[in-house]
Formats: C-alpha cells, sequence, structure tokens
C-alpha cells in the first residue's frame, strides 16, 4: 500500500472508533429518557446525544458548531442536569457464581488488549497509536466474549451501565487535551516563564529542578492530564531554566513527564484513572483510589526532585 493509501485507512478506520463511541452516547441518551426522572432526564438526554453528535460528525460540520456543542453540556454539567439513570446490576449470586468459573482469566482480556496494541503499533505503526488502542480493544472484547460466553448484547448494556456509571468526568481527558493545546497556542507558558524568573535565582540548578516538577504534577493536577501540562510547563520553565542551562533534553523530557503523572495520581480531573476504577470497583467514596494513591504519589515527586537534579546535568 502506498503512504496515501495508509493514511486514508488510518482515517477511516479512526472515523469507524468514533462512530462506535458516538453510537453509545447516542444510546445512553435514550436510556436516560426512560430511567431518569424529573426535569434531567432532558437535559441528560441532550447531553450525552450532543456528546454523540460530535463524535459522529465531528469531521463534516463547522468547528463553531462543535465549540457550541461543548458550551451546552458544559452548561448542562454547570446546572447539574446530568443523572446517572437507575442502574440494573447483576444479582451478587450471579457475580460471585462467575467469579469463580473464570477465575484468572478474568484478566487475559486485559492482557490480550496490552498486546494487541503494542503489536498493532509496532508492526502496523501507520495505523496510528489510536486505531492501535480501538483495534486492541475489539481484540479484548472478542476474547472476553470467548472466555464467558457472553452475548454481544450483555457487553454493550455493561458497557452503557458503566459510561453512564462514570458519568461527565468521562469525556474530561479529550476536553483537557484540548485545553492544553489551547494554552500552549495562547501562550501561557511564556507567562509562566516571566514569573518564574522572580523565583530562580540565576545558575541555581536545584531549584530550576525542583520548581519543574512541581510545576509538571501542579498543572497536572488542574489539568488532569499531563501531556496537556508537559507542553506548558516546558516551554515555560522547563526549556529556560534546565536545557538552556546545559540540562539533557531527553532526561528533562522523560522526568518532566513522570513527575508529572505524580500529579495523575492526585486528581480528580485525571477520570480514566481515579474516577473509572472507583466506579469500576463500586467503592462508597469514589475519591478512595486517589487517597490511597497519595503517600506513593509525594513519595515519588520527591524522588524525581532529585534525579532531575543529578541525572539530568
Amino acid at each position: 500500500m502506498t503512504s496515501e493509501q495508509w493514511a486514508q485507512l488510518s482515517v477511516f478506520t479512526a472515523e469507524f472508533f468514533y462512530l462506535i463511541i458516538g453510537l453509545i452516547f447516542l444510546l445512553l441518551g435514550i436510556r436516560a429518557l426512560k430511567r431518569v426522572e424529573g426535569w434531567q432526564r432532558y437535559t441528560t438526554f441532550a447531553f450525552w446525544t450532543l456528546l454523540a453528535f460530535t463524535f459522529i460528525f465531528g469531521k463534516y460540520i463547522p468547528f463553531w458548531i462543535t465549540g457550541a456543542c461543548i458550551v451546552a453540556i458544559a452548561v448542562m454539567t454547570l446546572i447539574k442536569g446530568v443523572k446517572p439513570a437507575k442502574l440494573d446490576p447483576p444479582k451478587a449470586e450471579d457475580t460471585r457464581r462467575e467469579a469463580d468459573r473464570i477465575g484468572f482469566k478474568v484478566f487475559i482480556p486485559a492482557l490480550v488488549l496490552a498486546l494487541g496494541a503494542f503489536l498493532v503499533a509496532t508492526f502496523v505503526a501507520k495505523l496510528g497509536a489510536n486505531n492501535a488502542i480501538g483495534i486492541s480493544a475489539v481484540m479484548g472484547l472478542v476474547t472476553a466474549l470467548i472466555l464467558t460466553k457472553a452475548k454481544p448484547v450483555q457487553a454493550l448494556e455493561d458497557g452503557i451501565r458503566l459510561t453512564d456509571n462514570v458519568g461527565t468526568v468521562g469525556i474530561l481527558p479529550q476536553l483537557l487535551a484540548a485545553l492544553g493545546a489551547l494554552f500552549t497556542a495562547a501562550g501561557v507558558g511564556t507567562v509562566i516563564a516571566k514569573y518564574v524568573s522572580a523565583v530562580i535565582p540565576d545558575g541555581n540548578r536545584f531549584m530550576a529542578a525542583l520548581v519543574y516538577c512541581l510545576g509538571m504534577a501542579l498543572f497536572t493536577i488542574i489539568m488532569g492530564n499531563g501531556f496537556a501540562a508537559f507542553s506548558v510547563i516546558t516551554v515555560g520553565i522547563g526549556i529556560p531554566f534546565l536545557i538552556m542551562q546545559g540540562a539533557n533534553p531527553i532526561v528533562v523530557g522523560a522526568l518532566g513527564l513522570t513527575a508529572g503523572y505524580c500529579g495523575t495520581l492526585l486528581t480528580p480531573m485525571a477520570a480514566n484513572f481515579n474516577i473509572m476504577p472507583a466506579a469500576l470497583l463500586e467503592t462508597k467514596n469514589k475519591y478512595a483510589i486517589i487517597k490511597a494513591q497519595v503517600p506513593v504519589a509525594l513519595t515519588m515527586l520527591v524522588i524525581h526532585v532529585f534525579l532531575m537534579y543529578f541525572l539530568a546535568f
């Protein structure tokens, strides 16, 4: 296949997965009309339907319409207009019986997903990393259906139920990643550099490493996305105060990202890491995952400061 054909296949594959995601959101909205009580049934339906619209038709509509949809769903979230539907979970005895039957084989689909993503991203790299995740998810789903002997409609129902349980925070990663790109384009990094220059004494490498790692963690806590924080904080602190002072760019980049991930462990904004697992585990406190991760995150952040200071220079 030519490069152009690979590019077309990559776009087609991505649009296929966006379509699937959009249809799940649409079904969730329809479900809200039947199961959510009061006026919130209509706003919940509108929220998921608008989100489905952007995923399915986003490529074919003007940007301002997508922006208007985002503003609309933000307003519905602000007025607490999005409410989960009444759950219809499996019975405890059914769950226990299936758990005993499957045992540790339940982890096989997850391993297939991870291995599949690696293989596709490595050997079919022209499809793109996002498509590799989508294809591996299909592989993991098929494996799970074979392993559990469940019907495909059950996977769809549980997927909708999980999405509903996670709620509006499930779309934060996409919104925050876009916000990070917006901050970078707006020159937020330059503004940060201006104010940080008053804090870091000239030539003080340790202070530069400290402020950079703390900045990455704090901005990740705010943004919920280490990649979004990386572009802003590295432009504002990493380049002028570390790399321009002789630090190894590879070490700065690698440790900068993982310092940001320390912040990921501490924020509900990282919904897919911290809120979704709590929903899966059905914990009484939705912040239980974060509370358990605080000691590890803070310890690793301190270690990152010293690693940055000793390894980067």
